[in-house]
């Protein structure tokens, strides 16, 4: 209680309270001054600073006057769950305040120290902690990411439980993936299938622009996407600027330009969940090998599952099952 806000004689007025009962203001100063000094012939506990323990005690909730039989009053505690969630969110908006000013205060540093760094709108973060500040970010995004994701991977391309985490916490994910990371079955499998069925809004380009992720719209880190360069162990942070708004619009853009990579409810009933990935990863435009592998099946099954959508539509070559696809709402 104590990190909500309370001091530790408050708290342990509260604590005697619960552990001994209702009682007197007389008779808690002595049980208090009992316990302060260790042993039972101790002075009581300070009549003044327990009457105001008490009254902020009494103003937040945890205690209340109960007259007795007698006519004497007592102080009795109270179930402490909604003066215990009003503590929290008053400690919230004080780390929030602590927050930005702390903020405020380093801007003012890096302005004395370096000012024709004006707003230190672009900072570099390089080698070992590279890794291990994107995971920062992602642990303390609230409502929203944005990515294009592309190798190499700073993370070594392994799962990402951060982010199924907070899709089940209610954060949008949308993340325009290359078609070079859809083709890498591994880190398809561990990577972005499980994702996308945690809730993932994913499509797909033939490359992306940039390797890019925008949190909140108020951070994004930029690095060398593999189109572009084999260096992974530097990063950019952008924040709140034109720059930054500059790049959410060209994520948009893209988004608007890519592929689906999941149908949900769109497709058919009757279509068979096989054929449904295998429509999904036919809109990517990797390659046959690739989608056999990534299902797990040989490419003679896949030939004959796609014999079997093209059947379904009407179609005789891919691109007029792919028209179908399209004006069914398919894709």
């Amino acid at each position: 209680m104590c990190r909500l806000g309370l001091t530790r004689d408050q708290a342990d007025i509260y604590a005697t309270l619960l552990s001994g009962g209702s009682c007197s203001t007389e008779r808690l100063a002595i049980t208090m001054g009992r316990q302060r000094r260790g042993h039972r012939n101790s002075v009581p506990f300070d009549g003044q600073a327990l009457d105001r323990h008490l009254t902020h005690l009494r103003k937040l909730g945890l205690i209340t006057i109960a007259e007795t039989g007698s006519g004497d009053s007592e102080h009795v505690p109270v179930e402490p769950s909604i003066a215990l969630e009003c503590m929290a969110h008053t400690r919230t908006a004080e780390v929030h305040q602590a927050h930005q000013a702390a903020r405020q205060a380093y801007r003012g540093y890096r302005r004395s120290v370096a000012p024709q760094e004006k707003e230190d709108l672009v900072e570099v973060v390089k080698g070992s902690h590279v890794a291990e500040r994107i995971w920062n970010f992602e642990e303390a995004v609230e409502f929203e990411v944005l990515r294009f994701d592309s190798p190499p991977y700073h993370t070594h391309a392994t799962a990402n439980p951060v982010e199924i985490e907070k899709l089940g916490n209610g954060v949008e994910y949308r993340v325009v993936y290359s078609k070079s990371a859809v083709q890498n079955a591994d880190y398809y499998s561990i990577n972005i299938q499980p994702c996308i069925a945690a809730g993932e809004q994913a499509r797909v380009l033939p490359t992306v622009p940039v390797k890019l992720t925008i949190y909140d719209q108020r951070l994004a880190i930029v690095s060398m996407s593999f189109v572009e360069s084999e260096v992974k162990d530097y990063l950019l942070m952008v924040h709140p600027s034109s720059l930054l708004s500059a790049l959410a619009g060209l994520f948009e853009t893209s988004w608007r330009a890519a592929l689906p990579m999941h149908l949900n409810d769109r497709v058919p009933c009757g279509l068979q969940p096989l054929h449904r990935r295998i429509l999904e990863l036919l809109s990517t435009g990797i390659t046959d090998e690739t989608i056999a592998e990534l299902l797990g099946i040989s490419r003679r099954t896949l030939s004959r599952h796609v014999e079997a959508i093209n059947t379904r539509a009407g179609s005789v070559t891919r691109f007029q099952m792919a028209l179908y696809a399209a004006r069914n709402g398919w894709i």
